[in-house]
């Protein structure tokens, strides 16, 4: 398939890119964009940084391909969470180590593997002076684990190309993944009248009318599924308000961590959450009041599996033994940023890492699975998958 020698070359790749410590909130990820940007560039893959300020910034790619008309982006995350707990550590975080098949260190699975995966085979194709069947375009992104500002910034820098398929590294155990939901942080501010505690019924306590608000608003949404992500889900993760004991609350502030599916948007939940919290209002005599903000949105992916993306990566995962396999995933990445408004763009992930371990102590990726999904990267960015070989 390529040069001899090339499964040393990419996990030696892999190891660089971890051994760059890039935690989100302590290191910034822009040395370890100047890396790939080098890379790339000395195997002849023209790539550029974008600095977005405060040691942060993103790494630019293209390898023009044979067609136009069908170009597909390739995207992984520069960061990583934090360690934790250093004691739950059986090694260094942020050294890999190799042991019983497996590379053990911060971002191994979340998801330096799909990112150097990606890196590479740009680097290889590049440096062989061969063509995609389309144009690639790479794009590393900084901060994805917090705000998404990386993703943001290419948008607003016009640095997206257009495209027909927008691949995300993100670790799937190499499997497609088709969906991913959505996210809202949805606050609601409601307003009561205080009272004596001891004559609730002469004011409107706005806990109690927050709480039940929130709470019929998560059952419906619970009620909303879908074939791959399960159920959509809403919870309460933050709640504000009162006075002291002997008094009735007049404010109160809930924080709602709602997690969407395909066709659940946040107009509908905006529309439900005015009709529960009328009936709620009318029941308590018209005095409380409410206002609501948006603290996050993202929005939920889906992807047909009968598009040309994900139809060519499930050709180019069978032409090196893996099996044909769906799957979603429950938290957003960048493609909710970078997807948005993008009616006619197919969405896919494809990692070789575990979900489960992302974000956990001792994270790990079997180093097999990395090097399966270079050749699957390999295979999607040939001009005819059934023509590879191993020369």
């Amino acid at each position: 398939m390529k040069k001899e020698g090339w499964e040393e070359e990419a996990v030696q790749l892999l190891k660089d890119l971890m051994e760059i410590r890039t935690v989100n909130g302590k290191d910034g990820e822009k040395p370890a964009a100047e890396y790939i940007c080098q890379y790339l560039n000395s195997r002849g893959v023209k790539a550029f940084v974008q600095d977005i300020g405060e040691g942060r910034g993103n790494v630019i790619a293209l390898l023009p391909g044979e067609d136009t008309d069908k170009g597909m982006i390739w995207n992984g995350h520069l960061d990583t969470v934090d360690y934790g707990q250093l004691e739950s550590w059986e090694r260094s975080p942020w050294t890999p180590v190799i042991h019983n098949g497996f590379l053990f260190g911060r971002g191994a699975s979340d998801m330096k593997s799909g990112l150097a995966a990606m890196v590479y085979v740009l680097g290889m194709l590049g440096e062989a002076g061969k063509k995609p069947k389309t144009s690639i375009q790479f794009l590393g992104t900084c901060d994805e684990e917090r705000g998404g500002t990386g993703a943001k910034a290419i948008i607003s820098g016009g640095h997206m190309m257009e495209a027909s398929t927008l691949l995300i590294g993100e670790p799937t155990s190499c499997t497609v993944g088709i969906g991913q939901k959505g996210c809202i942080w949805l606050e609601l501010e409601v307003r009561g009248k205080t009272s004596h505690g001891a004559y609730p019924e002469e004011g409107c306590n706005a806990v109690t009318c927050a709480y039940e608000a929130a709470e019929r608003l998560g059952d419906w949404i619970c009620g909303h599924d879908h074939q791959v992500l399960g159920n959509a889900t809403a919870q309460i993760t933050e709640i504000r308000g009162g006075i002291q004991p002997n008094m009735t609350p007049d404010l109160c502030t809930v924080l709602m961590d709602i997690r969407t599916v395909p066709g659940l948007t946040y107009e509908k939940i905006l529309c439900q959450l005015e009709t529960v919290f009328q009936d709620i209002s009318r029941k308590s005599g018209g005095i409380p009041s409410l206002n609501t903000s948006i603290k996050n949105h993202r929005i939920s992916i889906e992807a047909d599996k009968y598009s040309w993306g994900v139809s060519r990566l499930v050709k180019s995962m069978e032409a090196v033994g893996i099996k044909e396999a769906y799957s979603g995933i429950s938290y957003f990445t960048d493609a909710s940023i970078l997807a948005e408004g993008k009616e006619g763009m197919t969405t896919v992930l494809f990692g070789p890492g575990s979900a489960d371990m992302a974000h956990k102590p001792n994270e790990c990726v079997r180093i097999a699975d990395y090097l399966m999904a270079v050749q699957a990267l390999t295979n999607m960015a040939a001009a005819r998958i059934e023509d590879e070989s191993d020369n």
